[in-house]
């Protein structure tokens, strides 16, 4: 059958397509900016249909009204990631968080997690039928490839990123047409104590270096100190505004990437429309599925990759804890052990753990003895590099138990060093001043 020709066929109303989502189904949801919103809607207007429908997802960046208590028998949240509008359902019982890698991911949907339906948003098709998934290739693409349904709101707002990202028409069951401006995320505020951080970060960067970027205020503080260095590269599982910034300044140009030189290298994005402007049909930009950019067999080919994440907490020994508060759990591994693990075996490569000394506007540290009870251990000791604060760089590699402490306790805050000193006395019975 001509493309076309299944188009039209298989074009419905949003109302129509989410009929095909059955009680007990599992769904998956495109990700983060990426959710197509207009589907989800339907799907919750038409929740007294379902009983027990899973919604697996990662971050959800839209309503998230199917976590809400009213549908509790309709919908239960399953989440890779867990984001500020499924916390409460997650920690209250209500749903559930399955703890996963995220390069791993699209191998669950072929596995423990085989998808019924899967929701997603894309382009409209080119001329060959092929439509792009635009800011959300990530686990979108698997759940594509692996569902038994496929839902797809057809955006004209959607960039088109390349042909990793691409999937087609005749791979969509239910085909949605609704023209909605795809989900921004707004530059976060910088404050003195992030600018603090994005300097002390910006000292391990070398000109040439290629480099993964977490999501946040210190990622993007970091971009601030580096209009000074030269031929930057990107392989990234995301990227935001602020790295078009520093294009538009000549910084980050990928002439000096050994793996997909020229290329600006990522899974999804997040970020405002000068970002998805940015990339629509930038023959530079390529966007691809999770289980490929993320693979640190595959990060590893970049030489000098650096790995710029962050943490809830880190204990004295080194172990980071990025997800929880205890055993609350307020976000996910996501790609952090992907990249610092990448990072490790990337030749010139260097992984950084960056975060504030204090959280709880300055009544806890961050730097701690022990971890809360209950934590989670995202980054193992074994694993961490460089651990920054806004009081500067703790290179823990290669480091003694005694010499990671003695370098931790220097770049905790002040008012909390007195007590981890008292911590160092006695576990190495040796007096540390501070």
């Amino acid at each position: 059958m001509d493309w076309k020709a299944y188009y039209n066929e298989h074009k419905m109303t949003a109302e129509q397509a989410v009929q095909h989502i059955k009680s007990g189904d599992r769904v998956v949801i495109g990700h983060a900016c990426g959710e197509p919103s207009f589907v989800i809607d339907a799907m919750v207007a038409n929740a007294a249909a379902y009983q027990n429908v899973e919604i697996v997802h990662m971050v959800a960046m839209g309503k998230c009204e199917y976590c809400q208590p009213q549908y509790a028998s309709n919908f239960r949240h399953n989440a890779i990631f867990v984001g500020g509008n499924s916390r409460e359902a997650v920690n209250s019982g209500r749903g559930d968080f399955t703890t996963c890698f995220f390069h791993e991911v699209p191998g669950l949907f072929e596995t423990t997690l085989k998808p019924d339906v899967a929701m997603v948003m894309v382009t409209p098709p080119d001329e060959n039928g092929m439509c792009s998934l635009g800011v959300s290739v990530d686990y979108t693409y698997g759940a594509v490839k692996n569902a038994k349904t496929v839902i797809a709101q057809i955006n004209p707002c959607m960039p088109w990123t390349g042909e990793r990202s691409l999937v087609s028409v005749e791979e969509l069951d239910c085909i949605v047409e609704h023209e909605a401006p795809v989900i921004e995320l707004a530059p976060p505020k910088i404050g003195d104590v992030e600018r603090a951080i994005g300097e002390n970060v910006a000292s391990l960067v070398q000109d040439g270096d290629c480099l993964q970027l977490g999501i946040g205020a210190i990622p993007d503080a970091v971009l601030l100190f580096l209009k000074e260095k030269h031929d930057l590269g990107i392989h990234s599982e995301m990227f935001s505004d602020g790295v078009v910034e520093l294009v538009e300044a000549g910084v980050i140009t990928n002439k000096k990437k050994n793996f997909h030189p020229g290329k600006f290298v990522a899974n999804f994005l997040m970020g405002t429309k000068r970002l998805y402007d940015f990339v629509d049909h930038n023959p530079d930009v390529m966007i691809a599925p999770v289980d490929y950019v993320n693979d640190p067999r595959v990060v590893c080919q970049n030489d000098n990759l650096v790995s710029i994440n962050s943490a809830v907490q880190v204990d004295l020994m080194g172990q980071v804890c990025s997800e929880s508060i205890g055993p609350k759990q307020i976000s996910g591994v996501g790609g952090q052990v992907d990249f610092v693990r990448g990072a490790a075996m990337s030749k010139g490569g260097r992984s950084i753990l960056a975060f504030p000394s204090t959280a709880a506007k300055g009544k806890v540290s961050k730097i701690v003895a022990q971890l809360d009870e209950g934590a989670a251990i995202t980054t193992s000791r074994n694993d961490v590099h460089y651990i920054v604060t806004e009081y500067g760089v703790a290179d823990l590699k290669g480091q003694t138990l005694r010499e990671r402490a003695r370098r931790l306790i220097a770049i905790a805050h002040p008012d909390f060093r007195e007590s981890l000193a008292a911590e160092f006395e006695k576990r190495f019975a040796e007096k540390l001043e501070v």
